[in-house]
């Protein structure tokens, strides 16, 4: 028996069979829910920070307001924060890697290689939507707030580390403490508050009252913001600024002689 064994024929080895679609969506859809945790985890721990102020400070957060000026027509606020010394406007950050980036640059960027937005220009214009509501004579008492995570290394222009600039770029760690100092900052400088409990309650109701909860609206100012990230890390020609494919983009990058350039077909011949 054991010499017929030797002479049985293997059965064939089965090669695994290609992930089927429903297991790629559940990792694609078990992604997303690690995405989305990690920015509730970077949330909680703002919410954290937050509720280390004065109990007199107002706080407003996930506010959505109009915006003309806008892409989707609306301006998303993560948080702001009422003071008698200052209207903190709050962007928070949830990103991995290093930053790098300056006050007056369009892009900023992840790691040396992907593009963001400039979150303090990003910043000034909730401010400038923000300022349509509130009574102008507060209009110099703004103050811009960019909160990072601790899990990426801010390479940044240093004027937006000073606790004297109203546009501060941070850790999410030392928020409360930021806005403590800003305040006995301008403690020293005024003494007198600049918002009284009745213009911060004015100011809390208003803006409470614009804040737009439609989830309609609110989803269709997402799919606007992720439709224009699409169109704006396209990539393009560096002649003409023509959209160019990711196919052509990885030939133009692997052609030496281009030196790092994308050019459209066009263009690739002159380079």
């Amino acid at each position: 028996m054991k010499l017929l064994e030797l002479f049985k024929k293997k059965a064939p080895v089965k090669k695994p069979k290609a992930q089927p679609k429903a297991n790629q969506q559940k990792q694609t859809r078990s992604s997303e829910k690690i995405a989305a945790r990690k920015g509730d985890i970077g949330e909680y721990k703002i919410d954290i920070q937050l509720s280390q102020l004065p109990k007199e400070y107002r706080c407003l957060n996930d506010i959505m307001i109009n915006n003309p000026r806008s892409v989707s027509g609306y301006s998303q606020i993560d948080h702001i924060v009422l003071s008698p010394y200052g209207i903190f406007v709050i962007e928070t950050k949830n990103y991995q890697g290093t930053i790098y980036g300056g006050k007056h640059r369009k892009t900023w960027l992840i790691n040396g290689k992907f593009k963001m937005l400039n979150p303090v220009m990003q910043n000034d214009g909730h401010i400038k939507a923000l300022k349509q509501y509130v009574d102008k004579k507060f209009d110099s008492q703004f103050i811009s707030l960019i909160s990072f995570t601790k899990r990426c290394k801010l390479k940044i222009d240093n004027d937006m580390r000073e606790i004297s600039s109203d546009e501060m770029v941070i850790y999410d760690l030392y928020l409360s403490e930021t806005i403590n100092r800003k305040v006995l900052r301008k403690q020293l400088q005024v003494k007198e508050p600049m918002l009284s409990q009745v213009d911060i309650q004015n100011i809390y109701n208003t803006i409470n009252a614009e804040n737009i909860t439609d989830p309609k609206v609110r989803e269709e100012h997402n799919r606007a913001i992720t439709t224009s990230k699409d169109q704006n890390n396209q990539p393009k020609c560096a002649i003409c600024d023509k959209p160019v494919s990711q196919k052509v983009k990885q030939y133009c990058l692997s052609n030496k002689s281009f030196k790092g350039k994308i050019y459209c077909f066009e263009h690739q011949k002159r380079a």
